[in-house]
């Protein structure tokens, strides 16, 4: 993560330094931080879940140490892949025995910090107000935003076919990445976007059967926080893409085209089969 800020080996885009240029390979160090914080925590919770309830060994090191890893995504900036991250660990707390009064104490103190995020940088205050009033700066700030709705809203019940979006050749910025669900649901409509979102429920409730099921609470809590980070970036993609949230910059896990993000989706899913594979059978 420090490598990104390194002249050379850093590589500078859209206002934001996030990528590493080897050469011929380039890629997000932070999607591998997000893996590698979860499987991390999830060996930490282990080991602390009697304890887990406490100010001193439970709550105070856990926020210094997520604390410390959001410090790193502040800086390139990546308040996105930040909010999937801070999600995630949140409920992985939870799941491992933390109360619903520390996690309603550490929302309100992530809250504060992203309200101090969004008014110290101005494209983010943006994003804000676009996110209030949809319709403001149609041509300017909100064009991504109208441009995706316009999207979807060409999409009706039944879409207008495989491959025959509009909306994809030059008029919605990044539609093989973040906006891809846009063009989803303009080429399959609202039937297509339905099952799609089906797709990610159904994933949801098997991971939660596989996490509950795993033989040690290791398993558990890797299983669960492996879960959650894939469902939560795809709540957040979809919900930003409708303007149900503010715009972000992630992708929609499993559909966009990427390297670093899906590379890491389909492994995290690999780990999640393992976990099934040594499930307590009932």
């Amino acid at each position: 993560m420090f490598l990104v800020f390194v002249p050379g080996l850093g590589f500078y885009h859209a206002g934001a330094k996030r990528w590493l240029d080897l050469g011929s390979l380039s890629f997000q160090p932070a999607e591998f931080l997000k893996f590698a914080y979860v499987l991390y925590l999830a060996a930490w919770l282990e080991t602390r879940s009697k304890s887990i309830s406490s100010f001193k060994f439970g709550l105070l090191p856990f926020a210094i140490m997520s604390g410390f890893i959001a410090s790193f995504l502040v800086l390139q900036p990546d308040i996105g892949t930040l909010g999937v991250l801070m999600a995630t660990v949140l409920a992985m707390f939870f799941v491992s025995g933390g109360s619903v009064r520390q996690i309603f104490l550490l929302f309100l103190i992530s809250l504060a910090l992203l309200a101090v995020l969004i008014f110290i940088e101005p494209y983010r205050m943006d994003r804000l107000k676009v996110f209030l009033n949809p319709a403001e700066d149609p041509q300017g700030v909100g064009y991504q935003v109208n441009q995706a709705l316009i999207a979807v809203g060409s999409g009706g019940f039944f879409g207008r076919g495989f491959g025959l979006s509009r909306q994809k050749f030059s008029y919605l910025p990044e539609p093989i990445g973040d906006s891809i669900f846009a063009i989803f649901a303009e080429e399959l409509g609202f039937l297509g976007s339905f099952f799609l979102i089906m797709f990610f429920l159904l994933f949801f409730l098997r991971g939660i059967w596989i996490s509950f099921k795993s033989p040690d609470s290791f398993g558990k809590f890797l299983g669960a926080g492996i879960l959650f980070s894939i469902i939560f970036q795809a709540l957040i993609n979809i919900s930003a893409t409708v303007g149900m949230m503010p715009l972000t910059g992630i992708p929609l896990s499993f559909v966009s085209y990427g390297g670093s993000a899906l590379a890491l989706t389909l492994a995290e899913t690999g780990i999640l089969l393992n976990i099934s594979k040594y499930r307590v059978k009932t």
